[in-house]
């Protein structure tokens, strides 16, 4: 996810929707003509931005003119002199290609709203070698433009409406706790944007306070602030060069700003883990460090929330040597697999109270997803040092295939379905947008970072690794899919799928997919079925996240350029007026689209930060030395010390992932045996100073 700046090059007529609007670059400069003024934080206009960055020679991609300008009047008077007119024509060809204002790429914008004026170039081509350069700065004035509505309309605030232009907080009791501005922070740094950094930085210094009566999410308040503040950590002081500002020197009195903020959040956080069983509730209280359990489904909570804080508190115990942190997220993965789920895959509820699963619906969307993430995340966390949790991956991953995995009709795409009623019941063809994690996930754990062409070079490829990343390269074009289906060319929220009967699934052999044609009335079209209610696009990160981990993986220019048509569509389609950023669309199926006021904290810490790393170069955060968060935040991959290990232990299991029972006949020995075992590993944990994970 990324983030921000503000002076998205907009030298066209504001088109927004597939509207053209009338303003020219003079009305943009009247629109956008304010000055940002706090706390002595002060910068030119909008309007002078604009007129600055056109004379930026380096980035000659804005045109004042459409680009079919002249071409045809020069030429008609010579028509009958072929000799001069050829030359004419191809010196003018020749001279328009060189300064940008056409392009002969096949790969043309549909929207003729955007040929001209402050959007041109989204209708534009560019093959230097500098392209994805160029490209990468069009991501970063998207965040610069985000950043500074937000800074100019909303600071401070947790909550963003570019439309209305105003902010709120998350909770009506609470003074902010900084959802934008930490959630932030990283993509800041990694953009190299200083003066910015240093404005969030001055706040979290001054402002940012836990200490407040308010009830928070939380897995939601760990991934977005606790995350946040240790990725700023992490990278202001391996990559001082990143944004560097003098008060992270070492030495400098706010050297460990990030630290000392993340510490006091997890000590709050801590109190959601004071259940009976170890299972963290939905929300905590951050002033009384207390947990309290979901007001809905029984009280019960998420599964993906449990089980996606580990990355968060191992990583802060590392950098602390305090094991308790380690201990409470480790044993949650305890008791989640002690319950013994077929094939790894888990109901998306579970009792804090008892640590059993609530109902039976199996899903990797909503509720369900970043358990599956986190397993192979926490195997490279740690450098490969803790196998359990990759044998806890495998598992899954085996079951995923067998269980989820089957094919849309006629064209046969990769669907990753449901299991609304268990693996017993019948199959759903529905794939949340946050499902589209998975295939990046899967080629991550297919390499653990590595380019295919490393992995054959250390012998770690076989049939079972091009097996595995097959399913990845086809669940990332159902993806990709769901995006050009839709008319704003953005995905909806949720896409079912039509499906043989009964359906052929991947077991039964693996199909090949039908091409993504450009054809308005294209077979594969019909495979797709987009619900009315389901066609709202919130800016999610899932889909370019895993372009990002299959570009990074297999070299494959394919998932660039797929991303820059989707980055190009957040651009066209979601823009707020006079330069207040961009906001989720309420329906994205139909054009212009109904927008939704509301920008996602995560548009700046994971969309952007995608696209902006899709574009860089691969040595910028090597894959394989970091492991990244479900809110896109960068941790280090770390070898176990500090007294820090595995403290538990998987149970013996058949085929199907039971665990096996001991024979009646020798259940009081069985019992002694296991009583014994878990006695010494108290003990143990004991002498080594903490009491952890059994």
């Amino acid at each position: 996810m990324i983030a921000n700046n503000r002076t998205l090059s907009i030298s066209e007529p504001n088109t927004k929707g597939g509207r053209t609007s009338n303003l020219g670059v003079a009305g943009l400069e009247g629109a956008m003509s304010f000055q940002r003024m706090q706390n002595g934080h002060t910068e030119t206009s909008i309007g002078e931005k604009i007129n600055n960055y056109f004379d930026q020679r380096e980035l000659p991609m804005y045109k004042d003119k459409p680009y079919s300008y002249s071409a045809t009047r020069r030429v008609a008077p010579f028509y009958r002199r072929w000799r001069f007119v050829g030359g004419v024509l191809l010196t003018v060809l020749i001279l328009i290609h060189w300064s940008g204002l056409v392009s002969f790429s096949s790969n043309r914008g549909n929207n003729r709203g955007k040929d001209k004026g402050p959007w041109s170039w989204l209708a534009k081509s560019d093959t230097s070698s500098s392209l994805w350069d160029k490209r990468r700065e069009k991501v970063k004035e998207a965040f610069m433009l985000s950043w500074d509505g937000y800074e100019q309309y909303a600071w401070g605030f947790d909550t963003y409406h570019p439309l209305s232009k105003n902010g709120g907080q998350m909770n009506d009791k609470g003074k902010g706790v900084g959802w934008i501005i930490v959630d932030a922070l990283d993509t800041l740094m990694i953009m190299n944007l200083t003066s910015r950094l240093s404005h969030a930085r001055e706040w979290i210094s001054t402002s940012l306070n836990y200490d407040q009566d308010i009830n928070m999410s939380t897995f939601e308040t760990t991934i977005r602030m606790l995350g946040g503040l240790l990725s700023a950590h992490y990278l202001s002081n391996e990559f001082p060069d990143m944004a560097p500002l003098s008060d992270d020197d070492k030495g400098a009195p706010g050297e460990d700003l990030y630290l000392e903020k993340a510490a006091d959040l997890a000590d709050r956080l801590l109190g959601a883990f004071d259940s009976e069983s170890g299972v963290p509730y939905a929300s905590v209280n951050l002033k009384m460090a207390k947990g309290i359990a979901s007001h809905t489904d029984a009280g019960a909570s998420s599964t993906a929330e449990a089980s996606s804080l580990q990355l968060e508190f191992k990583y802060l115990a590392y950098l602390t040597g305090e094991k308790n942190y380690w201990d409470k997220v480790e044993k949650v993965m305890e008791v989640i697999d002690n319950n013994g789920m077929e094939d790894g895959l888990l109901p998306i509820y579970i009792y804090a109270t008892t640590g059993t699963f609530r109902g039976d619906n199996i899903r990797l969307g909503s509720r369900g997803d970043s358990y599956y993430e986190y397993l192979i995340k926490q195997y490279l966390q740690t450098a490969g040092e803790e196998p359990i949790y990759q044998d806890m991956w495998n598992q899954s991953l085996a079951g995923v295939r067998k269980h989820l995995i089957t094919y849309s009709s006629p064209s046969h795409f990769t669907v990753l379905a449901e299991r609304p009623q268990g693996l017993g019941g019948a199959i759903s063809p529905k794939m949340d947008h946050l499902v589209c994690f998975m295939p990046g996930t899967i080629a991550l754990g297919v390499t653990g970072g590595m380019t295919i062409e490393e992995a054959k070079k250390a012998g770690i490829w076989g049939k079972h690794e091009e097996s595995q990343m097959r399913l990845a390269t086809e669940l990332t074009k159902t993806c990709w899919g769901m995006y050009k289906v839709m008319a704003t060319g953005l995905a909806p929220e949720i896409t079912h799928f039509r499906i043989s009967n009964p359906p052929h699934m991947e077991s039964d052999g693996p199909l090949d997919s039908a091409d993504l044609t450009d054809e308005p009335r294209a077979q594969w079209r019909g495979d797709y079925d987009i619900k009315h209610n389901d066609n709202h696009n919130l800016q999610r990160p899932e889909t370019v996240e895993s372009l990002f981990y299959m570009w990074r993986i297999t070299g494959n220019p394919m998932y660039r350029e797929w991303g820059w048509e989707m980055f190009k569509n957040f651009v066209k389609y979601t823009a707020a007026d006079d330069g207040a950023g961009f906001t989720s669309l309420a329906h994205a199926n139909e054009i212009p689209p109904i927008l939704k006021d509301n920008m996602e904290s995560f548009w700046l810490a994971e969309t952007l930060k995608y696209f902006y790393l899709l574009f860089s170069p691969k040595d910028l955060l090597p894959l394989d030395s970091i492991v990244i968060n479900t809110e896109a935040h960068i941790f280090p991959r770390f070898k176990l010390a500090r007294g820090l290990k595995t403290g538990w232990e998987r149970k013996p299991r058949d085929q199907q992932g039971h665990i096996i029972q001991a024979p009646k006949q020798a259940a009081s020995v069985g019992v002694q045996t296991e009583t014994v075992k878990v006695e010494e590993t108290a003990n143990t944990a004991s002498a080594n100073g903490h009491g952890g994970g059994i």
